[in-house]
């Protein structure tokens, strides 16, 4: 099959998730355009790195590493851009499977030279089996997956959204890795923003990278029972405000809330309406919507300030990998350096 060769990294870091694991793995090996290579980079946990390697000792096709990095996502994705041989590098969240598609939707998008990066869309599948009424989907990002706000079909984005994405690997020559001290870390507050922060910085690198996302690239993700909780949603708004903060800081103001100003003033406003009008029809959760849709904006402005507090005074640092997988820049996120 033409294309490019697509290596497929899976980044984990618990045994609670065993069975997402494998079924994230078997998702890989059943797609119609076959992956060069998955790798499942398993984060400073000394217990799942033997169990999984015991587990594809005899897989063809299927690596197990352990996180070369600090502990966190983005150091455990820059070991598998480091270990990795494919034209392509593309990203899988450890409890979502992909849809048979999902690689040849990502392969369509490299034929034109200039583009750097595709993503895809992530449908939630809730624990309980239906989305909670009053959880509105302008916030589905709480919960990693696409959010109501997106535009639909393959379009030009700022940027990707990182469980369910693709990266050229010269883009990680152009820009470095992913920033360690932006994105998650464990089970640890639910951080983010890494995947905006890489792809600003790669778009200041190579000003004609076009990055698309395609929604015909599907993954379904599970959300577990905690995360249909108001106060998972509250805690994840505020993490998701420090988390622009060092983006902020990092990329500046302007590219790091460019996105994110359509978002709060046309986006979050008409869910609002929607949620009110439902309210006034007596339709279930429409108040409710309504009423998170205004939490989740003020929490996530209240992280944000404290954020950038924090940024200023210099109680945080981000460091960049370079290409090779080897720390390229580092310090404070004061210092001057989604769609959402």
């Amino acid at each position: 099959m033409s294309g490019p060769d697509i290596s497929v990294v899976i980044c984990v870091y618990t045994e609670d998730r065993w069975e997402d694991i494998l079924a994230a793995v078997s998702s890989v090996r059943a797609q119609a355009y076959p992956a060069l290579e998955t790798l499942l980079v398993v984060d400073h946990n000394a217990a799942l790195l033997d169990r999984l390697t015991k587990e594809y000792k005899e897989t063809t096709g299927v690596r197990v590493l352990a996180n070369a990095g600090p502990r966190g996502l983005s150091a455990g994705r820059n070991t598998g851009i480091a270990a990795s041989y494919g034209e392509v590098i593309a990203f899988l969240d450890d409890d979502a499977v992909a849809e048979r598609d999902w690689l040849k939707h990502f392969a369509a998008g490299y034929a034109d030279p200039h583009v750097m990066a595709v993503g895809g869309r992530t449908e939630p599948i809730w624990a309980s089996g239906k989305r909670p009424d009053w959880f509105p989907e302008e916030f589905d990002w709480v919960v990693g997956c696409t959010y109501r706000g997106l535009p639909r079909g393959r379009v030009k984005v700022r940027n990707v959204l990182g469980g369910n994405a693709s990266f050229r690997r010269t883009a990680f020559d152009f820009a470095g890795g992913f920033a360690t001290g932006i994105g998650r870390d464990g089970d640890r507050l639910p951080l983010g923003c890494e995947e905006t922060e890489l792809c600003i910085r790669l778009t200041r690198a190579r000003p004609d990278a076009v990055l698309l996302i395609d929604d015909r690239a599907v993954i379904h993700h599970r959300v577990p029972e905690a995360r249909e909780h108001f106060r998972y949603f509250r805690t994840r708004t505020y993490a998701e405000g420090l988390s622009k903060a060092l983006v902020a800081r990092s990329v500046g103001t302007d590219k790091g809330l460019e996105s994110e100003r359509r978002y709060t003033t046309r986006v979050l406003p008409a869910g609002v309406a929607r949620g009110l009008r439902d309210a006034v029809l007596a339709r279930r959760g429409g108040a409710g919507r309504a009423g998170a849709i205004v939490a989740g904006v003020l929490t996530a402005a209240g992280g944000y300030v404290v954020g950038s507090v924090r940024a200023r005074r210099g109680d945080v640092a981000y460091s960049v990998a370079g290409s090779e997988g080897e720390a390229g820049t580092e310090g404070e996120a004061g210092a001057e350096g989604d769609s959402r």
